[in-house]
This record gives structure tokens, C-alpha cells and sequence, in this order.
């Protein structure tokens, strides 16, 4: 990001800044975050994430130091709150070095406004070369393998890990020689209900082949109601439970073993199990918290009768 883009201001972005990211900028860059609106954001969001959501985030003494892989459920379509609930975690613990550039869809990164928003907090467009500067100067890197099909699976769905077959994530780490973090959230799949995730309409409409969107969805969200696509909207309050797994470390690593078939799989499916197991613990811890608060508030009730 140019000099002129981290002048300070008492807003989040300064409008500097809002010019760089998102209209003109180099879209292969690793230089457009901005540390002062990471920290910005943390103190505006952070408080309001709180109170809304009553996050829970276990594990982040596991952080590794130097750079690090951090893999992901994703969940809540356009509306990813647990993205940035772990990353306001993660900077009030260990400071700006350990929140990740997390790499995006190009259509996140390219979108004015949207872009305005997400480049400046450390998205990058998703790519190994991207990826591998980042490692190199000893960054840390957020990625959902899942994408779309992830953050937009039916809410009956909203306890599983979905990566649909994606590989890339596992490629990347092995290539680059980094620890993989696995990062769990569960709840944060409730602040919308998808119906359908309308695999059939992405393919009727060729949003694949222009996109590179596998999804659709028909969902209910406020204030739209039943809503075809994916847009803003206002997410339902609900409880996230977010869990940083233990490191992974394989047996090989390197452009080998990368390109080892065999091998990725039975990476991949070692991290899936890994993560499923986390998140349906997660999720039954969840639901047995919210199962306590709705008898306490009943109790609470019934003595004001």
C-alpha cells in the first residue's frame, strides 16, 4: 500500500486508503494490509462482535511462531463473522503478526466497496505465488478450502466440514514446508438458514464458468427474507465457538511430495477428520451452553409471575 494510504485518521480506512484498495491496485500485491486498520477495526468491531455473537475462542496459545498455514470451516456466506472474531482474537493475544492475509475469491478482492473493506484488513487474491511470498517473509495465511460450497451449505449441513474434493490448501502447505493450523467454528453457520444451496440454478445460469461459483443459494436472511444469490445481510445472533487446533506436520513436505497423489489424500483426509471431529465436539458444547441460558432465562421467567 502507498505512503499515503497509512496516514492516520480517526475513521477506519482513510480516504486514501479506500482509493487504493479495490479501484487501481495491483491485485498480485502482498503490500495493500494496513496495520493501523486491523487495529482500527479491532477496537470498533470487537466490542459490538462480543456483545452480539458471545464468542468463545479456545487454542490460540497453539499459534505457531513464523509463518504458518491457518485452515478453515467457512461459514455465513458474505456475512463470515468468525473471521473476523479470530482474527480481533488473535491481535489483542499476539499483535497484528499472527492475524492472516487470507486469500480471496477474485470477485472479493476486485469488487469496489467490498474490496474497499477486506484488502486493507489482508486479503489477497487467492494463489500459491501469492501465498509463497507471504510464507517467505514468514507470514501467516487463512484459507477455506470449502469456498462457496462451504459457506453457502444447507443449514442441515451446518455441522459439517465440506471442502468438496478441494486439494489446493494441503498443495500448499506441503510445498511451502509450513505448519498447517487447523481453525474450527461452530454456530457461526446460523446467522443465516440457506434452504438450498442451488447447485443446479450455478449450472443452469453458467455462474461456473464465468465465476467460478459452484452455488447459488436460496436462503432466508434478514432483512430480505427468501433470497436467491448471495448479498449483505443482517445475521441472526447466535453463539460462535471458535477452536485453533493443535499444528499439523506431515512426514514429507516439498514440491515432491506435493505432487504426490497418494500422499495428499491421505493428508487431506487426516485434516478433515481432524477438523470434523473438533467441530461436532464444538457443536455439542454449544448447544448444551444454549440449552443451560434458555433454562435460566425461563427460570428467570417464571419468578417475575
Amino acid at each position: 500500500m502507498r505512503a499515503d494510504c497509512l496516514e492516520p485518521t480517526r475513521g477506519l480506512l482513510t480516504a486514501d486508503a479506500r482509493r487504493c484498495a479495490g479501484v487501481g491496485f495491483d491485485v498480485d500485491s502482498i503490500d495493500n494490509r494496513d496495520p493501523e486498520a486491523i487495529r482500527r477495526a479491532t477496537e470498533w468491531l470487537g466490542p459490538l462482535l462480543d456483545r452480539y455473537f458471545t464468542p468463545e475462542v479456545q487454542g490460540l496459545d497453539r499459534v505457531p511462531p513464523g509463518a504458518a498455514l491457518y485452515v478453515g470451516n467457512h461459514n455465513g456466506g458474505l456475512c463470515s463473522a468468525d473471521t473476523f472474531i479470530l482474527c480481533q482474537h488473535l491481535f489483542h493475544r499476539w499483535g497484528v503478526d499472527a492475524v492472516p492475509y487470507g486469500l480471496g475469491h477474485d470477485l472479493a478482492v476486485k469488487m469496489p466497496g467490498l474490496a474497499h473493506i477486506l484488502v486493507p484488513l489482508g486479503a489477497v487474491r487467492a494463489g500459491s505465488g501469492i501465498a509463497q511470498r507471504l510464507f517467505e517473509q514468514g507470514r501467516k495465511v487463512m484459507v477455506y478450502p470449502g469456498g462457496d460450497l462451504d459457506s453457502l451449505r444447507p443449514y442441515r449441513d451446518r455441522n459439517r466440514v465440506v471442502f468438496g474434493g478441494r486439494q489446493g490448501y494441503l498443495r500448499l502447505a506441503l510445498r511451502a514446508g509450513v505448519p498447517l493450523v487447523p481453525v474450527v467454528a461452530a454456530g457461526a453457520h446460523a446467522t443465516f438458514v440457506v434452504l438450498d444451496d442451488g447447485r443446479w440454478l450455478a449450472r443452469g445460469l453458467g455462474l461456473d464458468r464465468l465465476f467460478r461459483l459452484k452455488v447459488w443459494p436460496i436462503t432466508l436472511a434478514l432483512p430480505w427474507g427468501v433470497m436467491v444469490g448471495t448479498a449483505p445481510y443482517l445475521p441472526l445472533p447466535t453463539k460462535i465457538c471458535i477452536e485453533v487446533l493443535e499444528p499439523m506436520h506431515f512426514d514429507r513436505s516439498g514440491p515432491e511430495a506435493a505432487e504426490d497423489e497418494a500422499f495428499v489424500q491421505a493428508c487431506d483426509a487426516q485434516v478433515r477428520e481432524v477438523m470434523q471431529t473438533a467441530l461436532t465436539r464444538l457443536a455439542q458444547q454449544r448447544g448444551s451452553r444454549l440449552q443451560r441460558a434458555r433454562r435460566r432465562l425461563r427460570a428467570a421467567v417464571d419468578g417475575l409471575k
